[in-house]
């Protein structure tokens, strides 16, 4: 069978979902290709999804845009509404803080589980107008003057005009386009798993940086609950994983304990552990082809704006199509290259500061230690930077 499209969006994650429903609001004919799931949320129906996203502004408007956000369960979703990051030094601790009345917002972000955003997608995209779904699996990709061609695993093909690979950090699409990578590994895995606290979160998400054990998160849940998210050396990373939730909790409490009281774990108990790698392709378009998501970019959890930077991808490039010159095809070559120059600033700016803060805050040299943490107390005392900072990441 042979079947035709404006656009083919590959991937069967959040941002290839939300990019295949703003295109379709906007009119275009779209085709959503969703290899059977074999994604499975560490999630029950008495449980917390082990995968959760800081979602920013960005990601909250474009939500609320193709008006999925208010179809997400209110009751699993935690507003952040202050950011606590402690340094590493004993003796000169480094302290830095942000919230959001001095940001002028109701929010940060919001805590929203992988589940639940996609128990959204799904629904929405099953009564959405000019939507097909395929499950399939892409095979080739081939190009020409007008069309990209897309041929499945059980011989049936599609033509569109513009292909979007949403496939994530393996992306097939873009190793069909033959776009090179920069990539290495931190050595580091984030363990991730939930916690009861027994003092209140207040919405606090709380950070702390060590040199020999990685970058601790917490991050506020609805009620006394929090999600750890871990980016342990390899080595750390295999005893946290191996070791009884107990044990982890009892490692948390030197971070933690005055803050947020005795952690337990959550029932029923699960953890799970990520490499953490950094991937950089030499290019985000090809011949009518667009990357976004993690096949566009992975950055360090660190700043927890994975997500949010494949969601400023979506929203940029429906902007960039939407807005196209009328005699033009979203495929054309100079409209691609828009949407690359739109996201550009924005990934660099990122893995840029992602990449150097997990550099400078790795290195376990004491004068680099002292001079790290007084940099954070300055920043903390200058409220035009802090302001700067706060708004880069809310994505304003």
């Amino acid at each position: 069978m042979h079947q035709q499209s404006t656009i083919c969006v590959i991937g069967n994650g959040a941002v290839g979902k939300v990019a295949a429903l703003g295109l379709a609001q906007a009119g275009l004919d779209v085709t959503l290709v969703r290899a059977v799931s074999t994604h499975s949320a560490q999630q029950s129906s008495a449980g917390w999804d082990l995968r959760v996203y800081a979602l920013n502004h960005v990601a909250h408007d474009l939500l609320a845009s193709v008006k999925v956000w208010d179809a997400l369960d209110a009751s699993r979703i935690a507003p952040v509404d202050a950011m606590v990051i402690n340094g590493d030094s004993a003796s000169n601790t480094g302290h830095l803080a942000f919230d959001a009345y001095a940001a002028r917002v109701d929010s940060l972000a919001w805590i929203v589980e992988d589940a639940n955003l996609n128990q959204a997608l799904d629904t929405a995209l099953k009564f959405a107008p000019n939507i097909k779904l395929i499950d399939a699996m892409a095979h080739s990709l081939s190009v020409d003057a007008t069309h990209a061609t897309v041929r499945m695993d059980n011989g049936d093909t599609l033509a569109a005009n513009l292909v979007i690979g949403a496939d994530g950090s393996q992306s097939w699409v873009r190793g069909q386009c033959d776009i090179d990578i920069e990539y290495r590994s931190y050595a580091q895995r984030a363990v991730v798993t939930n916690f009861h606290c027994a003092r209140p979160h207040n919405g606090v998400a709380y950070q702390w940086f060590s040199a020999t054990e990685g970058v601790i998160a917490l991050l506020p849940l609805p009620g006394q609950r929090v999600s750890l998210v871990w980016s342990a050396p390899e080595a750390l990373a295999e005893t946290l994983l191996r070791e009884p939730l107990s044990a982890l909790a009892h490692r948390l409490a030197g971070y933690c304990a005055e803050s947020l009281g005795e952690l337990t774990p959550l029932e029923p108990e699960a953890v799970k552990g990520l490499p953490l790698v950094f991937l950089r392709p030499k290019a985000i378009t090809a011949a009518r082809v667009a990357l976004v998501g993690d096949a566009a970019h992975v950055v360090h959890p660190m700043a927890g704006q994975g997500m949010n930077l494949g969601f400023g991808d979506v929203a940029a490039l429906i902007a960039t199509i939407v807005g196209r010159e009328k005699q033009s095809d979203c495929g054309e070559a100079r409209v691609l290259a828009r949407y690359a120059r739109a996201r550009k600033e924005d990934i660099l700016l990122m893995q840029s500061a992602t990449d150097g803060l997990n550099r400078l805050f790795s290195a376990d040299f004491e004068p680099l230690r002292l001079a790290r943490n007084l940099g954070m107390n300055l920043v903390d005392k200058l409220p035009f930077l802090k302001r700067r900072l706060i708004t880069h990441a809310l994505g304003k």
